[in-house]
């Protein structure tokens, strides 16, 4: 898979994964890319270690491994997070 593709993937596996933790609204896009990308590398390696294939090229099961990944991901920046105060 090209950069392009990764770039795709990522986007759409980085957003998604930010609708699902409700942090959509606190960043942009750039940052749904890259949390999508590391989330495929993070889903790739998590994938891999129950036996699992990880990013496999452009298609629906590499977008549902980054999105896994990014969601675990956006988990583990979470937990080292300051809560908000308003």
């Amino acid at each position: 898979m090209g950069i392009l593709g990764w770039i795709v993937i990522g986007g759409l596996a980085g957003w998604l994964a930010s609708l699902l933790m409700g942090t959509n609204r606190r960043q942009g896009c750039l940052a749904d890319v890259l949390i999508g990308i590391v989330g495929a590398l993070l889903g790739g390696f998590i994938f891999s270690l129950f036996g699992g294939v990880g990013v496999t090229g452009f298609n629906l099961w590499s977008l549902f491994v980054a999105f896994v990944g990014a969601v675990v991901l956006l988990l583990i920046l979470r937990a080292f997070q300051r809560p908000r105060t308003t």
